[in-house]
């Protein structure tokens, strides 16, 4: 009896050794090696550098816009810093995407549009040209250029953007025009301004409104509208 309980017993031993193998048990088991990171391009590099920089404009465009709805000057001053704050970091993730891919035209548009949002004109125009080089008739950078043009007082130039967009793209036109309004109407609000032909330049504003008004069917957006 004694004899059958032992042979009993090695077959248990026996039977159990793979169970244990199979559920990872036993001091024998092995460590599975960890996979090798794969290490990423300039290229990949520079796209993500450039989805950072994006995220942080659009976060930069709402505190600015929060700012300029303010009315309490406690709070639009916090907003106004938030955006300086915010464009700043997102100029620093487009210079990173061109220095690791200067072939990008959108990061070169965006490094201009982040100049531009932080007063630096100069240098958003150059980032402008860049991006044009780049991409000939760039719809974005000839809107962005134009109202860089704004920010330095260089109104023929700005006219020139807003017929450029005009014979392509009529929406970006159209937000260039309001950009003109817009500047207009701070210009005649602070009495200290240099700028001259404000007259002439409302007068022109006007004109190419109603220019645009007469012949908005004549888009494709128009002549859809008209079907509806």
């Amino acid at each position: 009896m004694r004899t059958m309980l032992q042979v009993f017993s090695v077959c248990l031993l026996v039977t159990a050794i793979p169970v244990a193998w199979a559920n990872g048990g036993g001091g024998m088991s092995m460590p599975q090696p960890m996979p090798t990171p794969r290490e990423e391009t300039p290229q990949q590099k520079a796209h993500d550098a450039y989805n950072d920089g994006v995220r942080y404009v659009k976060k930069a465009d709402k505190a600015q816009g929060n700012a300029e709805q303010a009315s309490d000057a406690g709070k639009k001053d916090k907003a106004g810093h938030e955006a300086h704050d915010l464009y700043g970091k997102s100029l620093a993730r487009f210079q990173e995407a061109v220095q690791l891919d200067d072939t990008l035209p959108e990061a070169w548009n965006y490094v201009g549009y982040s100049n531009r949002k932080l007063g630096n004109y100069d240098a958003a125009l150059a980032a402008y040209e860049k991006a044009l080089t780049l991409k000939p008739g760039y719809a974005d950078a000839i809107e962005y250029r134009g109202e860089a043009y704004l920010g330095l007082n260089r109104i023929s130039d700005t006219q020139q953007a807003y017929l450029d967009l005009y014979a392509s793209n009529r929406a970006l036109a159209a937000k260039l025009l309001t950009a003109m309004k817009s500047w207009l109407a701070a210009q005649r609000a602070n009495p200290s301004t240099a700028a001259t032909g404000l007259d002439e330049l409302d007068k022109w504003i006007q004109e190419r409104a109603q220019i645009a008004g007469q012949t908005a069917a004549l888009t494709r957006a128009g002549a859809a509208a008209s079907w509806r």
